[in-house]
């Protein structure tokens, strides 16, 4: 039977396949494509020899697995689903009040991240430190603010109550009167991360209320194509788990987590003892530190919203091959923003902006006869060399009227080549040099259909000497995915006097 792994990426989505003899195949396809819906169900098809009108058999494939970058962009683009959040009486504001940590403690203009949840309920409840009940919950009360959101519109709820995570006999009850009134998703934060201090626990439970979901609903659509196919996904931990089991918690670094362990299974190959994680993809950059085993945390961060999940820990910044390369009138920048697979590159033909891609393509580290006939507006034609140079001829003469220069083309790519290099170097030292692990003695494993392009002038910024790219490096998040063990995690808080 054939067993797939699929990394969806933001830009590109990898497939993996291992047929029935044993023989393994694969796909890259772009994640957004005008000539199918799913790029993963696309990929398995077109390994499989089946036409779009075809369900997947059943009966030819014994499992799928999966890492998405769908909560990720989600959570960074707010496009969750609206959420409530239920929180004791007289703490309406305390998450967004939060840590009183200031995003940049040097700002003058101080800009608070935007919260997920968009109403909030004061559940009239209380309960002590030791989660005896102080006031008995106010059933009749909370019923008709149920009411008032759910005529709102809001079918997702974040329970957040005081001390619920020694005593969840409230929140329990809030969640058994909104399933009795209809509510699509409830996350309950005594469940969701039973761990002491509010503020953790109820951000936690607001990015679950808000994602799940949204994941749900992409598996579904997944589901559709693959039947009663049993399916699974990577989650940030680095373990697999079932469909049904995937939170949206749990899913912010579902992708990256696969090419953690991916690489470490390189340099375990290699013999390497100390490696440095380089993936670069189409949308971002991420680093990851391998010393013999994986390095994890439980508290992660992610557009501006700090909440608690076991996640291996993975750097990532916004410098990939989509970067679109722009002038300020003042010097050049790279990104953050991407141009993503539609429209692309310039060189994709499709109306795109200048990208990280096209720098590399004038630079001759891209070699067009090498990539498939995918690209233009009816994705037939190969990668558009010459636009690339018309295009970055205009930004040059640009930069040259505005900076007095007399820049070539090449010149101007090789500057912003170095700019994006320094980003990520950076996002590298941050888990290395600023630990304190001299990153000279690691090795740079490199991965990521990018990687390689830059592997050089990141080693050379950082003092690396050796680099591993393997022969399958575009693939090896989808690898990793592929060997990931399948496991839960249970998390409990303990108070206890230390001796």
């Amino acid at each position: 039977m054939w067993f797939f792994a699929v990394d969806r990426g933001g830009t590109f989505t990898d497939v993996i396949g291992v047929d029935p003899e044993g023989k393994t195949h694969s796909r890259k396809l772009l994640s957004l494509s005008q000539e199918y819906a799913d790029p993963a169900i696309e990929g398995i098809r077109r390994m499989m020899k089946i036409s779009a009108e075809s369900p997947i058999p059943e009966h030819k494939v014994s499992r799928i697995r999966m890492g998405t970058t769908v909560a990720t962009n989600a959570l960074l683009e707010r496009k969750g689903v609206p959420i409530a959040l239920l929180i004791t009486k007289g703490f309406g504001d305390l998450l967004e009040i939060g840590n009183q940590a200031r995003p940049d403690l040097f700002a003058l203009a101080i800009i608070k991240p935007e919260q997920l949840y968009s109403n909030v309920i004061e559940v009239d409840e209380r309960l002590d430190h030791e989660g005896s009940v102080v006031k008995s919950l106010d059933e009749s009360a909370l019923r008709k603010d149920l009411e008032k959101i759910m005529n709102s519109g809001i079918s997702s709820l974040a329970i957040v109550l005081m001390h619920s995570w020694k005593n969840g006999v409230h929140e329990s009850r809030v969640a058994e009167i909104a399933l009795e009134m209809g509510f699509d998703q409830i996350s309950v934060s005594h469940k969701i991360m039973p761990l002491i201090k509010i503020v953790g626990r109820g951000q936690t439970t607001a990015v679950d209320a808000y994602l799940s979901p949204v994941l749900f609903e992409y598996i579904q659509s997944v589901k559709k194509n693959t039947g009663n196919i049993p399916l699974e996904f990577m989650q940030s931990s680095g373990g697999i788990t079932d469909a049904q089991n995937f939170r949206g918690k749990d899913a912010i670094m579902s992708g990256p987590a696969g090419g953690v362990i991916g690489a470490s299974a390189v340099a375990k190959l290699n013999g390497i003892d100390e490696t440095i994680g380089f993936d670069m993809g189409g949308t971002s950059t991420d680093v990851s530190r391998y010393g013999g085993e994986f390095e994890k945390v439980v508290e992660v961060e992610t557009s501006g919203i700090h909440f608690q999940t076991p996640s291996l820990k993975i750097n990532t910044v916004a410098a990939g091959g989509g970067s679109i390369l722009w002038f300020d009138g003042k010097k050049m920048r790279v990104g953050p923003e991407s141009a993503g697979a539609d429209p692309g590159p310039v060189c994709y033909d499709k109306d795109g902006q200048l990208a990280i891609t096209d720098a590399n393509l004038l630079l001759g580290r891209l070699v067009p006869k090498y990539f498939p006939n995918t690209f233009g507006q009816t994705h037939d034609q190969p990668l558009n060399e010459a636009k690339t140079r018309k295009t970055f001829k205009k930004l040059t003469d640009e930069i040259n009227t505005k900076l007095g220069t007399d820049l070539s083309s090449e010149n101007v790519a090789l500057g912003f080549i170095r700019i994006a290099n320094e980003t990520m170097a950076s996002a590298i030292k941050e888990i290395s040099v600023a630990r304190g692990f001299d990153v000279r003695t690691h090795a740079l494993v490199c991965f990521g259909g990018a990687a390689a392009q830059h592997a050089c002038g990141i080693a050379r910024i950082l003092g690396i000497k050796k680099m591993v790219i393997h022969p399958m490096a575009g693939l090896l998040s989808a690898y990793g995915i592929a060997m990931a063990n399948q496991f839960r995690y249970a998390i409990r808080s303990i108070v206890t006097t230390y001796k």
